[in-house]
Protein backbone atom coordinates (compact mmCIF):
# COMPACT_ATOMS: atom_id res chain seq x y z
CA UNK A 1 0.00 0.00 0.00
CA UNK A 2 1.57 3.32 1.09
CA UNK A 3 3.03 4.90 4.18
CA UNK A 4 0.00 7.15 4.65
CA UNK A 5 -2.30 4.84 6.65
CA UNK A 6 -4.33 3.38 3.79
CA UNK A 7 -4.34 -0.12 5.26
CA UNK A 8 -5.77 1.21 8.49
CA UNK A 9 -8.36 3.25 6.59
CA UNK A 10 -9.47 0.20 4.60
CA UNK A 11 -9.86 -1.81 7.78
CA UNK A 12 -11.89 0.91 9.44
CA UNK A 13 -14.19 0.95 6.42
CA UNK A 14 -14.64 -2.82 6.47
CA UNK A 15 -12.59 -3.37 3.30
CA UNK A 16 -9.76 -5.46 4.70
CA UNK A 17 -10.46 -8.56 2.57
CA UNK A 18 -11.31 -7.38 -0.92
CA UNK A 19 -9.48 -9.97 -2.98
CA UNK A 20 -12.34 -12.45 -2.68
CA UNK A 21 -14.89 -10.19 -4.37
CA UNK A 22 -17.59 -8.13 -2.78
CA UNK A 23 -21.32 -7.62 -2.74
CA UNK A 24 -23.27 -6.01 -5.55
CA UNK A 25 -26.28 -5.30 -3.41
CA UNK A 26 -26.21 -5.54 0.35
CA UNK A 27 -25.48 -9.19 1.23
CA UNK A 28 -26.01 -10.63 -2.25
CA UNK A 29 -22.83 -11.66 -3.99
CA UNK A 30 -22.11 -11.39 -7.70
CA UNK A 31 -20.95 -14.11 -10.04
CA UNK A 32 -19.57 -11.62 -12.56
CA UNK A 33 -16.10 -10.86 -13.84
CA UNK A 34 -13.43 -9.45 -11.55
CA UNK A 35 -12.88 -5.69 -11.56
CA UNK A 36 -9.50 -4.67 -10.19
CA UNK A 37 -9.05 -1.25 -8.66
CA UNK A 38 -5.56 0.21 -9.04
CA UNK A 39 -4.58 3.46 -7.38
CA UNK A 40 -3.36 6.21 -9.72
CA UNK A 41 -1.24 7.39 -6.79
CA UNK A 42 1.27 4.55 -6.91
CA UNK A 43 -0.13 2.08 -9.44
CA UNK A 44 -0.76 -0.57 -6.80
CA UNK A 45 -3.74 -2.90 -6.61
CA UNK A 46 -6.08 -1.80 -3.82
CA UNK A 47 -8.66 -4.55 -4.13
CA UNK A 48 -11.09 -6.42 -6.35
CA UNK A 49 -14.85 -6.46 -6.79
CA UNK A 50 -17.09 -8.50 -9.03
CA UNK A 51 -19.15 -7.06 -11.85
CA UNK A 52 -22.92 -7.37 -11.70
CA UNK A 53 -24.47 -9.96 -14.01
CA UNK A 54 -27.98 -9.80 -15.40
CA UNK A 55 -29.05 -12.38 -12.82
CA UNK A 56 -27.46 -10.34 -10.03
CA UNK A 57 -29.18 -7.20 -11.28
CA UNK A 58 -32.58 -8.86 -11.17
CA UNK A 59 -31.98 -9.89 -7.56
CA UNK A 60 -31.00 -6.35 -6.64
CA UNK A 61 -34.08 -4.88 -8.33
CA UNK A 62 -36.33 -7.39 -6.61
CA UNK A 63 -34.88 -6.45 -3.24
CA UNK A 64 -35.06 -2.70 -3.95
CA UNK A 65 -38.62 -2.81 -5.30
CA UNK A 66 -39.82 -4.74 -2.28
CA UNK A 67 -38.07 -2.34 0.10
CA UNK A 68 -39.79 0.64 -1.52
CA UNK A 69 -43.25 -0.72 -0.70
CA UNK A 70 -42.55 -0.50 3.02
CA UNK A 71 -40.12 2.44 3.08
CA UNK A 72 -42.54 4.86 1.41
CA UNK A 73 -45.00 4.36 4.29
CA UNK A 74 -42.53 5.54 6.92
CA UNK A 75 -43.18 9.23 7.80
CA UNK A 76 -40.70 11.57 6.14
CA UNK A 77 -39.23 12.87 9.45
CA UNK A 78 -38.56 9.25 10.46
CA UNK A 79 -36.78 8.71 7.16
CA UNK A 80 -34.84 11.86 7.98
CA UNK A 81 -33.71 10.21 11.19
CA UNK A 82 -32.01 7.46 9.17
CA UNK A 83 -30.22 10.10 7.11
CA UNK A 84 -29.19 11.86 10.34
CA UNK A 85 -27.62 8.65 11.61
CA UNK A 86 -25.86 8.19 8.29
CA UNK A 87 -24.43 11.70 8.50
CA UNK A 88 -23.19 11.09 12.03
CA UNK A 89 -21.51 7.85 10.96
CA UNK A 90 -19.82 9.75 8.13
CA UNK A 91 -18.45 12.18 10.70
CA UNK A 92 -16.86 9.23 12.48
CA UNK A 93 -15.51 7.76 9.24
CA UNK A 94 -14.49 11.04 7.59
CA UNK A 95 -10.76 10.46 7.99
CA UNK A 96 -10.80 6.91 6.65
CA UNK A 97 -13.24 7.53 3.81
CA UNK A 98 -11.46 10.74 2.82
CA UNK A 99 -8.18 8.83 2.57
CA UNK A 100 -9.77 6.14 0.42
CA UNK A 101 -11.25 8.78 -1.91
CA UNK A 102 -7.83 10.39 -2.23
CA UNK A 103 -6.03 7.10 -2.81
CA UNK A 104 -8.48 5.45 -5.21
CA UNK A 105 -9.34 8.59 -7.22
CA UNK A 106 -6.11 10.58 -6.88
CA UNK A 107 -7.39 13.93 -5.57
CA UNK A 108 -5.55 15.71 -2.77
CA UNK A 109 -6.20 14.53 0.77
CA UNK A 110 -7.80 17.86 1.67
CA UNK A 111 -10.17 17.45 -1.27
CA UNK A 112 -10.87 13.88 -0.18
CA UNK A 113 -11.86 15.10 3.27
CA UNK A 114 -13.85 17.90 1.63
CA UNK A 115 -15.81 15.41 -0.44
CA UNK A 116 -16.86 13.48 2.64
CA UNK A 117 -17.80 16.79 4.25
CA UNK A 118 -20.11 17.40 1.29
CA UNK A 119 -21.79 14.11 2.14
CA UNK A 120 -22.24 15.24 5.74
CA UNK A 121 -23.58 18.61 4.62
CA UNK A 122 -26.19 17.12 2.31
CA UNK A 123 -27.30 14.78 5.09
CA UNK A 124 -27.80 17.76 7.41
CA UNK A 125 -29.71 19.57 4.67
CA UNK A 126 -31.89 16.54 3.98
CA UNK A 127 -32.73 15.98 7.64
CA UNK A 128 -34.22 19.47 7.91
CA UNK A 129 -35.91 19.08 4.56
CA UNK A 130 -37.63 15.88 5.71
CA UNK A 131 -40.05 18.09 7.67
CA UNK A 132 -40.58 20.52 4.78
CA UNK A 133 -41.69 18.45 1.77
CA UNK A 134 -44.48 20.94 1.34
CA UNK A 135 -47.18 21.10 -1.28
CA UNK A 136 -49.37 24.18 -1.67
CA UNK A 137 -53.01 25.14 -1.35
CA UNK A 138 -54.48 26.63 -4.51
CA UNK A 139 -57.64 28.83 -4.59
CA UNK A 140 -60.45 27.12 -6.45
CA UNK A 141 -62.85 28.98 -8.75
CA UNK A 142 -65.66 26.73 -7.53
CA UNK A 143 -67.42 27.38 -4.21
CA UNK A 144 -67.01 24.71 -1.57
CA UNK A 145 -63.90 23.31 -3.27
CA UNK A 146 -60.30 23.02 -2.15
CA UNK A 147 -57.32 22.52 -4.46
CA UNK A 148 -53.90 21.46 -3.28
CA UNK A 149 -50.68 19.79 -4.41
CA UNK A 150 -49.04 16.78 -2.83
CA UNK A 151 -45.66 15.18 -3.44
CA UNK A 152 -45.28 11.41 -3.32
CA UNK A 153 -42.27 9.06 -3.50
CA UNK A 154 -41.37 8.10 -7.03
CA UNK A 155 -39.95 4.59 -6.47
CA UNK A 156 -36.53 3.11 -7.25
CA UNK A 157 -33.99 5.80 -8.14
CA UNK A 158 -31.05 4.73 -10.29
CA UNK A 159 -27.81 6.61 -9.71
CA UNK A 160 -24.85 6.53 -12.12
CA UNK A 161 -21.86 8.43 -10.74
CA UNK A 162 -18.46 9.37 -12.14
CA UNK A 163 -14.96 8.69 -10.83
CA UNK A 164 -14.04 12.30 -10.06
CA UNK A 165 -16.46 12.58 -7.13
CA UNK A 166 -16.76 8.93 -6.17
CA UNK A 167 -18.92 9.44 -3.05
CA UNK A 168 -20.32 13.00 -2.84
CA UNK A 169 -22.53 12.95 -5.94
CA UNK A 170 -24.11 9.69 -4.82
CA UNK A 171 -24.85 11.29 -1.45
CA UNK A 172 -26.35 14.38 -3.11
CA UNK A 173 -28.86 12.08 -4.77
CA UNK A 174 -29.44 9.42 -2.20
CA UNK A 175 -29.86 11.64 0.88
CA UNK A 176 -32.67 13.51 -0.88
CA UNK A 177 -34.15 10.37 -2.41
CA UNK A 178 -34.30 8.67 0.98
CA UNK A 179 -36.09 11.49 2.77
CA UNK A 180 -38.52 11.58 -0.17
CA UNK A 181 -39.33 7.92 0.46
CA UNK A 182 -37.43 6.45 -2.48
CA UNK A 183 -34.90 3.62 -2.51
CA UNK A 184 -31.67 3.74 -4.50
CA UNK A 185 -29.64 1.50 -6.78
CA UNK A 186 -26.17 2.91 -7.38
CA UNK A 187 -23.75 2.13 -10.20
CA UNK A 188 -20.51 3.80 -9.27
CA UNK A 189 -17.69 4.30 -11.74
CA UNK A 190 -15.76 1.12 -12.44
CA UNK A 191 -12.65 3.25 -11.87
CA UNK A 192 -13.51 3.85 -8.19
CA UNK A 193 -15.60 0.85 -7.05
CA UNK A 194 -14.13 0.55 -3.56
CA UNK A 195 -15.43 3.95 -2.49
CA UNK A 196 -18.93 2.71 -3.33
CA UNK A 197 -18.46 -0.50 -1.38
CA UNK A 198 -17.26 1.51 1.63
CA UNK A 199 -20.36 3.72 1.52
CA UNK A 200 -22.58 0.68 1.18
CA UNK A 201 -21.00 -0.89 4.25
CA UNK A 202 -21.73 2.24 6.26
CA UNK A 203 -25.40 2.59 5.29
CA UNK A 204 -26.04 -1.16 5.43
CA UNK A 205 -24.99 -1.15 9.09
CA UNK A 206 -27.38 1.71 9.88
CA UNK A 207 -30.28 0.01 8.09
CA UNK A 208 -29.63 -3.18 10.03
CA UNK A 209 -29.50 -1.33 13.36
CA UNK A 210 -32.91 0.21 12.58
CA UNK A 211 -34.49 -3.04 11.34
CA UNK A 212 -35.05 -1.56 7.91
CA UNK A 213 -34.90 -3.43 4.57
CA UNK A 214 -31.44 -3.73 3.07
CA UNK A 215 -32.87 -2.87 -0.36
CA UNK A 216 -33.22 0.79 0.60
CA UNK A 217 -29.62 1.11 -0.58
CA UNK A 218 -28.06 -1.18 -3.20
CA UNK A 219 -24.96 -1.03 -5.37
CA UNK A 220 -24.19 -2.63 -8.70
CA UNK A 221 -20.71 -2.82 -10.24
CA UNK A 222 -19.41 -2.74 -13.77
CA UNK A 223 -19.00 -0.76 -16.96
CA UNK A 224 -21.56 0.86 -19.27
CA UNK A 225 -23.24 -2.50 -19.91
CA UNK A 226 -24.40 -2.58 -16.29
CA UNK A 227 -25.59 1.01 -16.62
CA UNK A 228 -27.65 -0.01 -19.64
CA UNK A 229 -29.58 -2.46 -17.49
CA UNK A 230 -30.66 0.48 -15.37
CA UNK A 231 -31.43 2.95 -18.14
CA UNK A 232 -33.61 0.43 -19.99
CA UNK A 233 -35.46 -0.73 -16.87
CA UNK A 234 -39.02 0.62 -16.64
CA UNK A 235 -39.03 -0.26 -12.93
CA UNK A 236 -36.71 2.72 -12.41
CA UNK A 237 -38.73 5.92 -12.96
CA UNK A 238 -35.72 8.22 -12.45
CA UNK A 239 -32.11 7.79 -13.53
CA UNK A 240 -29.63 10.36 -12.22
CA UNK A 241 -26.46 10.21 -14.32
CA UNK A 242 -23.23 12.15 -13.91
CA UNK A 243 -20.55 11.97 -16.60
CA UNK A 244 -19.69 13.04 -20.11
CA UNK A 245 -22.05 14.67 -22.56
CA UNK A 246 -21.64 11.61 -24.80
CA UNK A 247 -22.83 9.36 -22.00
CA UNK A 248 -25.68 11.72 -21.17
CA UNK A 249 -27.03 11.66 -24.70
CA UNK A 250 -27.29 7.88 -24.53
CA UNK A 251 -28.82 7.82 -21.05
CA UNK A 252 -31.28 10.64 -21.74
CA UNK A 253 -32.47 9.15 -25.03
CA UNK A 254 -32.83 5.63 -23.63
CA UNK A 255 -34.74 6.71 -20.53
CA UNK A 256 -36.99 9.05 -22.52
CA UNK A 257 -37.97 6.24 -24.88
CA UNK A 258 -39.63 4.46 -21.98
CA UNK A 259 -41.07 7.76 -20.64
CA UNK A 260 -38.84 7.74 -17.60
CA UNK A 261 -37.18 10.82 -16.10
CA UNK A 262 -33.47 11.54 -16.21
CA UNK A 263 -31.40 13.95 -14.14
CA UNK A 264 -28.27 14.69 -16.17
CA UNK A 265 -25.09 16.33 -14.83
CA UNK A 266 -22.74 16.35 -17.80
CA UNK A 267 -19.73 18.21 -19.18
CA UNK A 268 -18.49 21.67 -18.34
CA UNK A 269 -16.26 24.11 -20.21
CA UNK A 270 -16.13 26.73 -17.53
CA UNK A 271 -14.78 30.24 -17.91
CA UNK A 272 -13.52 32.88 -15.49
CA UNK A 273 -13.90 36.44 -16.79
CA UNK A 274 -11.31 38.95 -15.56
CA UNK A 275 -12.23 42.64 -15.91
CA UNK A 276 -9.96 45.68 -15.48
CA UNK A 277 -11.23 46.32 -11.94
CA UNK A 278 -10.58 42.77 -10.69
CA UNK A 279 -8.52 42.31 -7.53
CA UNK A 280 -5.48 40.12 -8.28
CA UNK A 281 -5.39 38.89 -4.68
CA UNK A 282 -8.72 37.20 -5.39
CA UNK A 283 -8.11 36.33 -9.03
CA UNK A 284 -4.95 34.25 -8.66
CA UNK A 285 -6.02 31.69 -6.03
CA UNK A 286 -9.44 31.32 -7.64
CA UNK A 287 -7.93 30.76 -11.07
CA UNK A 288 -5.22 28.37 -9.94
CA UNK A 289 -7.43 26.21 -7.72
CA UNK A 290 -10.15 26.19 -10.36
CA UNK A 291 -7.71 25.01 -13.02
CA UNK A 292 -5.55 22.49 -11.12
CA UNK A 293 -7.80 21.29 -8.27
CA UNK A 294 -8.47 17.55 -8.59
CA UNK A 295 -5.89 17.72 -11.40
CA UNK A 296 -8.43 19.46 -13.59
CA UNK A 297 -10.92 16.60 -13.24
CA UNK A 298 -13.86 18.51 -11.79
CA UNK A 299 -16.89 19.19 -13.94
CA UNK A 300 -16.59 22.76 -12.63
CA UNK A 301 -12.83 23.05 -13.29
CA UNK A 302 -11.76 26.34 -14.86
CA UNK A 303 -10.90 25.58 -18.50
CA UNK A 304 -10.84 29.13 -19.90
CA UNK A 305 -9.84 32.51 -18.47
CA UNK A 306 -11.18 35.44 -20.50
CA UNK A 307 -9.09 38.54 -19.66
CA UNK A 308 -9.58 42.17 -20.69
CA UNK A 309 -6.72 43.43 -22.86
CA UNK A 310 -5.99 46.29 -20.43
CA UNK A 311 -4.95 43.89 -17.67
CA UNK A 312 -4.09 40.84 -19.78
CA UNK A 313 -0.31 40.98 -19.33
CA UNK A 314 -0.55 41.60 -15.58
CA UNK A 315 -3.02 38.78 -14.99
CA UNK A 316 -1.16 36.40 -17.30
CA UNK A 317 2.15 36.96 -15.54
CA UNK A 318 0.59 36.57 -12.08
CA UNK A 319 -1.05 33.25 -12.93
CA UNK A 320 2.05 31.91 -14.69
CA UNK A 321 4.09 32.90 -11.65
CA UNK A 322 1.68 31.12 -9.31
CA UNK A 323 2.00 27.90 -11.34
CA UNK A 324 5.68 27.79 -10.43
CA UNK A 325 4.66 27.23 -6.80
CA UNK A 326 2.44 24.21 -7.50
CA UNK A 327 3.68 20.98 -5.94
CA UNK A 328 2.76 17.77 -7.72
CA UNK A 329 2.98 14.38 -6.06
CA UNK A 330 1.34 11.82 -3.81
CA UNK A 331 -2.01 13.41 -2.88
CA UNK A 332 -1.98 11.81 0.55
CA UNK A 333 0.98 14.05 1.35
CA UNK A 334 -0.74 17.30 2.32
CA UNK A 335 2.22 19.40 1.19
CA UNK A 336 1.31 18.56 -2.43
CA UNK A 337 -1.31 20.58 -4.30
CA UNK A 338 -1.95 18.28 -7.25
CA UNK A 339 -2.16 14.52 -7.55
CA UNK A 340 -2.41 12.26 -10.59
CA UNK A 341 -4.94 11.91 -13.36
CA UNK A 342 -7.26 8.93 -12.90
CA UNK A 343 -5.50 6.61 -15.38
CA UNK A 344 -3.18 6.50 -18.36
CA UNK A 345 -6.07 6.89 -20.81
CA UNK A 346 -6.70 10.29 -19.23
CA UNK A 347 -2.99 11.08 -19.67
CA UNK A 348 -3.26 10.29 -23.38
CA UNK A 349 -6.26 12.61 -23.73
CA UNK A 350 -4.33 15.35 -21.94
CA UNK A 351 -1.27 15.04 -24.17
CA UNK A 352 -3.40 14.91 -27.32
CA UNK A 353 -5.28 18.05 -26.29
CA UNK A 354 -2.03 19.97 -25.84
CA UNK A 355 -0.86 18.86 -29.27
CA UNK A 356 -4.15 19.97 -30.83
CA UNK A 357 -4.03 23.35 -29.10
CA UNK A 358 -0.50 23.99 -30.40
CA UNK A 359 -1.45 22.83 -33.90
CA UNK A 360 -4.38 25.29 -33.89
CA UNK A 361 -2.01 28.17 -33.13
CA UNK A 362 -1.93 28.17 -29.33
CA UNK A 363 1.06 29.65 -27.53
CA UNK A 364 2.36 27.58 -24.61
CA UNK A 365 3.09 29.69 -21.53
CA UNK A 366 3.52 26.85 -19.02
CA UNK A 367 4.67 23.63 -20.61
CA UNK A 368 2.78 20.46 -19.81
CA UNK A 369 3.91 16.88 -20.11
CA UNK A 370 4.17 13.58 -18.31
CA UNK A 371 6.14 13.42 -15.06
CA UNK A 372 8.49 10.49 -14.66
CA UNK A 373 10.88 9.22 -12.03
CA UNK A 374 10.67 8.58 -8.31
CA UNK A 375 7.16 9.09 -6.95
CA UNK A 376 5.57 9.10 -10.41
CA UNK A 377 5.76 5.37 -11.14
CA UNK A 378 2.02 5.03 -11.81
CA UNK A 379 2.44 6.96 -15.06
CA UNK A 380 -0.54 9.19 -14.23
CA UNK A 381 1.18 12.38 -13.05
CA UNK A 382 1.24 15.35 -15.43
CA UNK A 383 2.23 19.00 -15.30
CA UNK A 384 -0.56 21.62 -15.34
CA UNK A 385 -0.27 23.58 -18.58
CA UNK A 386 -1.23 27.12 -19.62
CA UNK A 387 -1.81 27.95 -23.28
CA UNK A 388 -2.76 31.25 -24.91
CA UNK A 389 -5.58 30.45 -27.31
CA UNK A 390 -8.63 31.68 -29.18
CA UNK A 391 -12.12 30.78 -28.04
CA UNK A 392 -13.02 29.35 -31.44
CA UNK A 393 -10.25 26.72 -31.49
CA UNK A 394 -11.93 23.32 -31.73
CA UNK A 395 -10.00 21.92 -28.76
CA UNK A 396 -10.97 24.95 -26.66
CA UNK A 397 -14.60 24.27 -27.52
CA UNK A 398 -14.26 20.79 -26.03
CA UNK A 399 -13.98 19.67 -22.41
CA UNK A 400 -10.63 18.04 -21.64
CA UNK A 401 -10.69 16.42 -18.21
CA UNK A 402 -7.15 17.48 -17.32
CA UNK A 403 -5.20 20.49 -16.00
CA UNK A 404 -5.03 22.53 -19.20
CA UNK A 405 -5.88 26.21 -18.87
CA UNK A 406 -6.56 28.43 -21.89
CA UNK A 407 -5.99 32.19 -21.63
CA UNK A 408 -8.20 34.22 -23.98
CA UNK A 409 -8.12 37.98 -24.50
CA UNK A 410 -11.19 40.18 -24.87
CA UNK A 411 -11.48 43.84 -25.84
CA UNK A 412 -14.10 46.50 -25.23
CA UNK A 413 -17.14 46.10 -23.00
CA UNK A 414 -18.19 43.28 -20.70
CA UNK A 415 -20.72 42.10 -23.30
CA UNK A 416 -17.81 40.92 -25.45
CA UNK A 417 -16.47 38.76 -22.63
CA UNK A 418 -19.94 37.33 -21.96
CA UNK A 419 -20.26 36.43 -25.64
CA UNK A 420 -17.02 34.43 -25.43
CA UNK A 421 -18.05 32.86 -22.12
CA UNK A 422 -21.32 31.70 -23.67
CA UNK A 423 -19.68 30.68 -26.94
CA UNK A 424 -19.34 26.99 -26.10
CA UNK A 425 -21.88 24.17 -26.12
CA UNK A 426 -21.57 23.45 -22.39
CA UNK A 427 -23.25 25.53 -19.70
CA UNK A 428 -22.30 24.43 -16.21
CA UNK A 429 -20.29 26.97 -14.22
CA UNK A 430 -19.04 30.51 -14.82
CA UNK A 431 -17.55 33.37 -12.84
CA UNK A 432 -16.56 37.00 -13.17
CA UNK A 433 -13.91 38.94 -11.27
CA UNK A 434 -14.92 42.60 -11.02
CA UNK A 435 -15.41 45.42 -8.55
CA UNK A 436 -17.86 47.18 -10.85
CA UNK A 437 -21.46 46.56 -9.83
CA UNK A 438 -22.78 47.11 -13.35
CA UNK A 439 -20.46 44.47 -14.79
CA UNK A 440 -21.42 41.98 -12.09
CA UNK A 441 -25.14 42.53 -12.59
CA UNK A 442 -24.86 42.29 -16.36
CA UNK A 443 -23.04 38.98 -15.96
CA UNK A 444 -25.85 37.68 -13.73
CA UNK A 445 -28.71 39.07 -15.83
CA UNK A 446 -30.88 37.26 -18.36
CA UNK A 447 -28.50 38.57 -21.04
CA UNK A 448 -25.43 37.43 -19.10
CA UNK A 449 -23.95 34.02 -18.38
CA UNK A 450 -26.01 31.15 -19.81
CA UNK A 451 -24.70 28.68 -17.23
CA UNK A 452 -26.55 27.03 -14.38
CA UNK A 453 -23.96 28.50 -12.00
CA UNK A 454 -22.75 32.10 -12.23
CA UNK A 455 -20.44 33.53 -9.56
CA UNK A 456 -19.00 36.94 -8.75
CA UNK A 457 -15.52 37.28 -7.25
CA UNK A 458 -15.14 33.57 -6.58
CA UNK A 459 -14.01 30.85 -8.95
CA UNK A 460 -15.96 28.39 -11.04
CA UNK A 461 -15.24 25.47 -8.73
CA UNK A 462 -16.40 24.74 -5.19
CA UNK A 463 -20.20 24.80 -4.98
CA UNK A 464 -22.06 24.56 -1.66
CA UNK A 465 -24.87 22.06 -1.25
CA UNK A 466 -27.44 24.69 -0.21
CA UNK A 467 -27.94 25.81 -3.80
CA UNK A 468 -29.18 23.70 -6.68
CA UNK A 469 -26.21 22.35 -8.65
CA UNK A 470 -26.31 21.81 -12.40
CA UNK A 471 -26.12 23.40 -15.81
CA UNK A 472 -27.75 24.12 -19.13
CA UNK A 473 -27.18 23.27 -22.82
CA UNK A 474 -25.00 20.16 -23.20
CA UNK A 475 -24.53 20.01 -19.43
CA UNK A 476 -27.94 18.37 -19.38
CA UNK A 477 -30.24 20.68 -17.44
CA UNK A 478 -30.35 18.61 -14.24
CA UNK A 479 -30.27 20.01 -10.71
CA UNK A 480 -29.00 18.25 -7.60
CA UNK A 481 -28.35 19.06 -3.94
CA UNK A 482 -30.00 22.19 -2.50
CA UNK A 483 -32.92 24.57 -3.10
CA UNK A 484 -35.92 22.64 -4.46
CA UNK A 485 -33.89 19.93 -6.21
CA UNK A 486 -35.75 17.39 -4.04
CA UNK A 487 -38.80 17.67 -6.28
CA UNK A 488 -37.24 15.60 -9.05
CA UNK A 489 -37.21 12.59 -6.71
CA UNK A 490 -40.98 12.79 -6.20
CA UNK A 491 -44.15 12.81 -8.27
CA UNK A 492 -46.52 15.75 -8.12
CA UNK A 493 -50.22 15.17 -7.55
CA UNK A 494 -52.96 17.83 -7.81
CA UNK A 495 -56.00 17.23 -5.57
CA UNK A 496 -59.43 18.83 -5.74
CA UNK A 497 -61.78 18.22 -2.81
CA UNK A 498 -65.48 19.10 -3.01
CA UNK A 499 -66.88 19.68 0.48
CA UNK A 500 -70.14 21.24 -0.74
CA UNK A 501 -73.51 19.65 -1.52
CA UNK A 502 -73.36 20.70 -5.17
CA UNK A 503 -71.31 19.71 -8.21
CA UNK A 504 -70.35 22.91 -10.04
CA UNK A 505 -68.08 22.33 -13.01
CA UNK A 506 -64.94 24.29 -13.82
CA UNK A 507 -65.04 27.06 -16.43
CA UNK A 508 -68.74 27.52 -15.69
CA UNK A 509 -69.75 24.53 -17.81
CA UNK A 510 -73.37 23.41 -17.39
CA UNK A 511 -74.29 19.74 -17.55
CA UNK A 512 -77.85 19.29 -16.33
CA UNK A 513 -79.58 15.91 -16.28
Amino acid sequence: MTDFGIKKALQELGLKDLNNGTATGSNHFSNGEIIESYSPVDGKLIGKVKATTKEDYEKVMEIASKAFISFRNIPAPKRGEIVRQFGNKLRQKKGALGQLVSYEMGKSLQEGYGEVQEMIDICDFAVGLSRQLNGQTIPSERPGHLMREQWHPIGVVGIISAFNFPVAVWAWNTALAWICGDVCVWKASEKTPLCAVACQHIIAGILKENNLPEGISCIINGDYKVGEMMTKDSRIPLVSATGSTKMGRIVGTTVAQRFGKSLLELGGNNALVITPSADLKVVVPAAVFGAVGTCGQRCTSTRRIIIHEAVYAKVRDAIVGAYKQIKIGNPLDETNHVGPLIDQAAVCNYLTAIEQAIAAGGNVLVEGGLLEGEGYESGCYVKPAIIEAENHFQIVQEETFAPILYLIKYVGEIENAIEKQNGVTQGLSSAIMTNEMKEAEKFLSYAGSDCGIANVNIGTSGAEIGGAFGGEKETGGGREAGSDAWKVYMRRQTNTVNYSDELPLAQGIKFDL
